[in-house]
C-alpha cells in the first residue's frame, strides 16, 4: 500500500520530496517513487458557491431575497484548477493509497485548503489521514513532523473554526453588500457621477476602513492649541558662575505652587496663555541674586531589555518603517525565505519561543555562526554558551503560543543570503537580529533627575547616559551612526537629554540637596498641540492586531494580544482589498494611507446603517470567537447562531431604512477635502468574500 504527502503548493511538494528522498521523475501534478506519492494544491481549490447555484433567481439583487442563510452548503472547484483538483481527488481515492499525510500549511487556512478537498474528493473515512504540523521547511523539521503527525481528527476544531470563518465573511459580504448597496447605491452613485457603485462590505475590511476614515477625520477636525512653557537656565554654582547655561530645567506645577489647580494651566508643565507664563517670569525675577535650590538629585540605573522576537505584525510594521514596503510585500519576502529554508513560519501572532524549541535553539545559533557580519556575535553565543538556560527567559513561553511559535532564523541556507535581493536580504538581517539579540545583556542607563526650587516653584531636569549598550549593537543596524531622525528626537525630548557618562558625571559633580545654582535667566517657550498621525501600512497592521488600538509600548501590546482584528495571515490582503476597491489610497514611498472621498462616503453609509461593522471591539470579538471554537471552548453550533442571527437582525434593518436623502447631507461634509474630479469607481459584481 501507499501513503500520500499533499502539500498546499508545488514549492512546498518539492521541500517535502526532498526530505524524504524521493527521487521520481516528476508527472502531471504530482511525484511517485516507490510506496510515496507527494502532490500538491495550488492554494484553494475549492471554494463556495455563489448565491445562484442554489437558486438561479438568486442571481438577481433584490431585497427580497436577503437575508440569504443557507441551510445546506455548496461548494465547488474553481475552474482555473480543476485539473489539479482532478489528479489530486484521483491521488486521494486510489485504492493502493491508505494512508494521507496532510501538509498544508499549519494553521486555520492550511487546514481549510484540505479539508475542502477531501470534502469535494469524497475521500472515504476508513483512509488513515494524519496532521503533518510543523513550523519550519528544513528537511529536519519535515522529517519531524511526519514522524509525530497526529490524527487529523484532532484538528477538528481548528477546521470548525476555519469553516466558520469563511461562513461568516460569505454572509456579511453577500448580505450586507447587497443589502446596502440596494439601498444607497443609487444614492452613492449619483452624488459621485459614478456610471456604476457597489458597496463592498466585509467583518475585516469595513472596521479597518472605519479607523482609517475616522483617524483622518480627528486629524481634519483638529484645531492647533498653543501653550506656553517656562524654562530656567542654569548655570554652574553661584561662586562659580560665569553666565555659562549647564542645562535648562522645566517648571511645573506641584503641590505648594500657588497655580497648583489653577485653570490656567495646560497640563501640569504649561500655561494656556503667554501672558500667564510671562507673570510666573516676573515672580521668579526677584529677589536678587537669581540662583535655584537642588530639592533633589536622584540616580538611577535602568535597563532595556531585548525586545521580543518578531511575530508578522511586528516584522511588517518595522518593513514598513525601514524600507518603506507594505505589509503584503513583506509577507511575500518572509514567505520566500521560509520556503528556501531561512526562517521559521512566517503567519503567526506568538512573540516568544516554545520550550521544545529553546532547548534545541544552539542548532541555530551553529548555523548562524556562518552569516557574513552577524556570525561573530552567534559565535560568541555559542562559545560563550548564552543560551543555556534560554526556557527560563521572558523569550519562552508555552502558554503564549496557539499555532506557532515567533519567526526566527532556522540557521541554515544562511549562504543564499548574499544572493538575495537588498530589501530581501535586509529583511533576513532584522529577523537574525533580533533573534541574537535575546542571548545579548540588557542595555544598562544611568539616569539622573534633577529638582530645583525656587520661591517656592520646581523646575526639573533629566538625563540619561548609556553605560553598557549590551543588545544595541546587534539589534540597531545604525547603532553608533547619527542620523537626522535621532538628531531630531534628541532635540525633541525636553524631559530626558541624552549626554555621555562623563559628562554626566561633570554635570552633578559637588551638587546635594540644598546646593544652589545660578540661573541665567527665565525663558517662555511656546509649543503648539499635534494632531494624531495617520497610519502607515505597519502601524495600521499593528492597530489591527491590538482590536484598532495603535500602542508604543511594546509590553502594553503583549498585555492585550489575542483580541485583534483579522488574523496575521489575513491583515495584509485586507490593505490591499481596501487599495484596491478604491476606500483608500496607499503612498508607496511612505507607506501613509488616506481614505479616499469614496471611501468616506461608503463608511458614512456604514455608519448610519450598520454601525458596528465599524467597531473594532466587536470585530475582535468575532476573531475572538473563532479562536474559542478552535481550541474548544465554544461550539461550532453556537457561533453559527449567533453569526445568523446578526447577519438577519441588521440586514432587515437595513431593509426599513428610509434616510437615502438626509445621507447626501452627510456625504457633503467630506467632499470639500478632495480635489475635484471623479472618484475610482466601486468594483461590480457581488463577491460572497465582499
Amino acid at each position: 500500500m501507499k501513503r500520500v504527502f499533499i502539500t498546499e503548493k508545488p514549492s512546498v511538494a518539492q521541500q517535502f520530496a526532498a526530505a524524504l528522498g524521493i527521487h521520481g521523475a516528476r508527472k502531471d501534478g504530482y511525484v511517485e517513487d516507490g510506496d510515496t506519492i507527494v502532490t500538491w494544491c495550488v492554494g484553494h481549490l475549492v471554494t463556495m458557491s455563489y448565491p445562484e447555484v442554489y437558486d438561479p433567481k438568486l442571481k438577481k439583487w433584490s431585497m427580497e431575497t436577503i437575508p440569504f442563510l443557507p441551510d445546506q452548503w455548496r461548494y465547488e472547484v474553481l475552474p482555473d484548477v480543476k485539473k489539479q483538483f482532478d489528479t489530486v481527488s484521483r491521488i486521494l481515492n486510489r485504492e493502493d493509497v491508505d494512508t494521507i499525510y496532510v501538509c498544508t500549511d499549519s494553521g486555520r487556512e492550511g487546514e481549510y485548503i484540505y479539508r475542502l478537498v477531501d470534502q469535494m474528493a469524497g475521500v472515504p473515512a476508513t483512509k488513515k489521514k494524519l496532521r503533518v504540523w510543523i513550523d519550519s521547511q528544513t528537511d529536519e523539521e519535515i522529517r519531524r513532523g511526519i514522524k509525530e503527525a497526529k490524527p487529523l481528527s484532532e484538528y477538528d476544531a481548528l477546521s470548525d473554526a476555519a469553516y466558520l470563518r469563511a461562513k461568516e465573511d460569505y454572509l456579511m459580504g453577500i448580505n450586507f453588500s447587497r443589502a446596502l448597496s440596494l439601498k444607497y447605491a443609487w444614492t452613492v452613485r449619483d452624488y459621485l457621477g459614478l456610471d456604476r457603485c457597489v458597496i463592498a462590505v466585509g467583518r475585516v475590511m469595513t472596521c479597518v476602513l472605519g479607523m482609517i476614515v475616522e483617524r483622518e477625520r480627528s486629524i481634519r477636525n483638529f484645531v492647533p492649541t498653543p501653550f506656553y512653557r517656562v524654562l530656567a537656565h542654569v548655570g554652574k554654582k553661584p561662586e562659580e558662575a560665569d553666565n555659562t547655561t549647564l542645562f535648562d530645567a522645566e517648571w511645573r506645577a506641584v503641590p505648594g505652587s500657588r497655580y497648583d489647580g489653577s485653570p490656567e494651566l495646560y497640563k501640569e508643565n504649561g500655561f494656556k496663555k503667554r501672558e500667564t507664563a510671562e507673570e510666573l517670569i516676573r515672580n521668579l525675577d526677584e529677589p536678587l541674586p537669581v540662583t535655584l535650590k537642588v530639592e533633589k538629585l536622584t540616580k538611577k540605573t535602568e535597563k532595556k531589555n531585548p525586545p521580543l522576537l518578531y511575530n508578522l505584525a511586528e516584522l511588517q510594521n518595522d518593513c514598513s518603517r525601514i524600507f518603506k514596503i507594505n505589509p503584503s510585500q513583506t509577507l511575500d519576502i518572509v514567505q520566500e525565505l521560509y520556503e528556501k529554508k531561512m526562517v521559521t513560519y512566517p503567519r503567526t501572532d506568538a512573540r516568544v519561543l516554545s520550550t521544545a524549541v529553546a532547548k534545541e535553539i544552539n542548532k541555530n545559533l551553529e548555523g548562524l555562526c556562518a552569516y557574513p557580519e552577524l556570525g561573530v556575535y552567534a559565535r560568541n553565543v555559542v562559545n560563550q554558551g548564552a543560551f543555556k538556560g534560554l526556557e527560563k527567559s521572558r523569550y519562552v513561553n508555552d502558554k503564549q503560543i496557539t499555532d506557532h511559535y515567533a519567526i526566527i532564523p532556522t540557521g541554515q541556507a544562511v549562504g543564499q543570503a548574499e544572493k538575495l535581493s537588498e530589501v530581501k536580504a535586509g529583511v533576513y538581517d532584522l529577523i537574525v537580529r533580533r533573534f541574537l539579540s535575546i542571548f545579548y545583556p540588557a542595555a544598562e542607563y544611568q539616569k539622573i533627575s534633577i529638582e530645583l526650587i525656587r520661591n517656592g516653584e520646581h523646575f526639573f531636569a533629566g538625563f540619561k547616559s548609556l553605560v553598557k549598550p549590551g543588545y544595541l549593537p546587534i539589534a540597531d543596524r545604525n547603532y553608533g551612526k547619527k542620523t537626522d531622525k535621532t538628531e531630531k528626537s534628541e532635540k525633541e525630548d525636553e524631559d530626558e537629554r541624552s549626554m555621555s557618562p562623563e559628562e554626566a558625571a561633570h554635570l552633578v559633580e559637588g551638587l546635594r540637596k540644598g546646593s544652589l545654582l545660578s540661573c541665567n535667566g527665565f525663558d517662555v517657550k511656546e509649543g503648539m498641540t499635534t494632531p494624531p498621525k495617520r497610519y502607515a501600512s505597519g502601524t495600521l497592521i499593528l492597530a489591527m492586531e491590538n482590536a484598532g488600538q495603535l500602542i508604543e509600548d511594546e509590553d502594553l501590546r503583549e498585555q492585550i494580544r489575542g483580541a485583534g482584528i483579522g488574523t496575521s495571515a489575513t491583515r495584509d490582503a485586507i490593505i490591499s482589498k481596501l487599495v484596491k476597491n478604491g476606500y483608500i489610497a496607499l503612498n508607496q514611498k511612505t507607506q501613509i494611507i488616506t481614505p479616499t472621498l469614496l471611501g468616506e462616503v461608503i463608511y458614512d453609509c456604514v455608519r448610519y446603517s450598520i454601525q458596528g461593522l465599524l467597531r473594532a471591539d466587536l470585530t475582535a470579538s468575532w476573531e475572538k470567537g473563532l479562536a474559542g471554537v478552535a481550541d474548544g471552548s465554544i461550539t461550532a453550533e453556537e457561533y453559527m447562531t449567533k453569526m445568523s442571527d446578526y447577519v438577519s437582525k441588521y440586514t432587515n434593518y437595513v431593509k426599513r431604512l428610509g434616510n437615502q436623502q438626509q445621507i447626501t447631507r452627510v456625504f457633503d461634509e467630506a467632499r470639500p477635502y478632495y480635489k475635484a474630479g471623479k472618484p475610482k469607481a466601486a468594483p461590480a459584481g457581488g463577491k460572497k468574500n465582499e
